[in-house]
């Protein structure tokens, strides 16, 4: 397929061509670039089909580095409660969603933040067992690391105070009564997780389906996308997405990111990091050293602020973390940890550092809460961050009550992380955060809410334009250490292409990424969205 596009304002993000106006794709890579008239006069006579970009912004294809598509997907079909902001406004969507659940459904969800509710008040079992008393209920914080639980659910699943609840998870008990409080953190969720009845392969298609058009439509070329829980086992999840992109054609680049329950099933099927083709491909081994500074289980090396006796979880003691790289070493496998709090990140370091580096980088996923020492030690050819610059709007101010304003001040360090060499990737979490990689690239850069009047929570650690659009192109390509392939627009590489509404290199406000719209997504010289 031979494709040339023209009138463009291209933005290349490579220093030695930085911008043109024409690029020229042949069989999905870009075989030259320039003004107008030397691509047409070139290559415009070889029967090569003529995109007009009518003066458009084009950058490199936008790379999320770190997300559950699947659960994107399958949260469009389920009880959203990102949007509710008081206790009684998250209890009345539960009564109002009830209505339509048949016999032996659940009510599943999730998206509740008690941080923003005016009195910060999680709802307890009763009032939970008031609006769904026949109905199951499980509705995971927006975190993912907290969970709303009632008596019906419970008993489902055969609690008893005896229980053996899996390592690093807590059943919250009421202080009074000793009896769950509906809370629950963490690994314990396992416990009711497990008795939710599974969905059938068609259903969880489906879902997929939904989550990798959202992507395409919000301009996203290429994710890395961690599924497994949700689809169903490594195997499985490999084969929904084949099917998708590779045989549908839906969907952008895809890197699956595999969590560590599945290391033995990878093994059995000779499945490993690079196992697939350059749209579906397998990543790293995925697995968490702690939880998250919403419900205070991220692992700090100091107490919470707010909470003096506590210092967050650790889901493994560091014997057992040590085994599990091993293992996963022992597949010549990289790793992709999940650490947020500063503890967390230095017992993995030390453990990383005990080993030698994979052939693909190992990747350390959010890296809120830091200090000099650990940045310093995160600067390393075989290691990146993966980043989400949307935690800080949505995270601040409550975080300083978490954490104390010193501590506060190495939360979320990106311009810190930048200048000592850190390889680092921008993502949205997704659907901890909204899938829109434009909403992580404004908060990179003003660090606040839109409409919020200050100069940004730790305004020295903003992000110029460029450095934003940065991590979520040529910083998402290092994550896969396929940055010889995509996130810069170059000859030799992946004719993949986001088309924007407005020009951000020429907002004198970075709000109006608020309302830039993707008016067309192209992937190997492929249009596969237009507005």
């Amino acid at each position: 397929m031979k494709t040339i596009f023209i009138n463009g304002q291209i933005y290349t993000m490579n220093p030695k061509e930085p911008i043109v106006q024409s690029i020229f794709t042949l069989n999905e890579r870009i075989v030259d670039m320039g003004t107008n008239e030397e691509i047409l006069l070139q290559w415009g006579r070889n029967g090569a089909e003529i995109i007009d970009l009518e003066g458009r912004t084009v950058l490199p294809g936008l790379i999320d580095s770190h997300l559950h598509i699947s659960s994107v997907g399958i949260n469009s079909k389920e009880l959203d409660l990102t949007k509710v902001k008081s206790t009684d406004e998250l209890l009345n969507s539960i009564e109002k969603w009830v209505v339509n659940i048949k016999p032996g459904e659940w009510i599943l969800g999730r998206g509740w933040d008690e941080n923003v509710f005016p009195d910060k008040r999680i709802p307890t079992i009763e009032e939970l067992d008031k609006v769904s008393l026949n109905t199951p209920l499980f509705l995971p914080r927006i975190c993912g690391h907290a969970f709303l639980v009632n008596s019906k659910a419970l008993k489902i699943c055969g609690y008893h105070p005896d229980m053996n609840i899996p390592y690093g998870g807590t059943i919250v008990l009421d202080s009074i009564t000793n009896k769950p409080n509906g809370l629950l953190l963490e690994t314990a969720s396992t416990v009711i997780s497990k008795h939710i009845p599974e969905k059938s392969y068609e259903q969880l298609k489906s879902a997929l389906q939904a989550g990798l058009q959202q992507a395409i439509r919000l301009g996203l070329t290429s994710i890395h996308t961690n599924d497994p829980n949700y689809l169903g086992g490594a195997r499985q999840t490999y084969r929904l997405f084949d099917e998708l992109i590779n045989q549908d054609g839906i969907g952008p680049r895809s890197n699956l990111l595999i969590d560590y329950d599945y290391l033995e099933e990878m093994k059995t099927f000779g499945m490993s990091t690079g196992y697939g083709n350059d749209k579906v491909m397998i990543g790293a081994i995925k697995l968490f050293a702690d939880g998250a500074l919403g419900g205070r289980t991220a692992h700090l090396s100091e107490p919470y602020l707010d909470d003096p006796d506590n210092v967050g979880n650790a889901m493994y003691d560091n014997e057992v973390l040590f085994q599990i790289i091993r293992d996963i070493r022992l597949q010549s496998m990289p790793v992709a940890i999940h650490t947020i709090g500063d503890q967390a990140l230095t017992d993995v370091l030390d453990i990383l550092d005990q080993f030698k580096p994979s052939k693909y980088r190992d990747r350390l996923i959010h890296v809120s809460i830091l200090n000099e020492q650990l940045i310093q030690r995160l600067s390393s050819p075989h290691r990146m961050v993966d980043l989400q610059p949307k935690f800080v709007s949505s995270d601040y101010p409550w975080i300083e009550d978490r954490l104390g304003k010193q501590r506060a001040r190495f939360a979320y360090p990106f311009k810190s992380l930048l200048d000592k060499g850190v390889i680092s990737a921008g993502s949205s979490d997704a659907p901890i955060e909204p899938l829109n990689p434009l909403l992580g690239i404004h908060a990179a850069i003003t660090r606040k809410k839109a409409g919020e009047s200050h100069y940004g929570y730790n305004e020295q650690e903003k992000l110029s334009m460029y450095e934003a659009i940065r991590l979520f192109t040529v910083g998402g390509a290092y994550a896969t250490n396929e940055e010889n392939l995509k996130g810069s627009l170059e000859r030799g590489k992946f004719g993949d292409m986001t088309i924007l509404s407005k020009d951000p290199f020429l907002m004198e406000d970075p709000d109006e990424l608020l309302t830039t719209e993707t008016e067309m997504t192209v992937i190997g010289g492929e249009i596969r969205y237009q507005r």
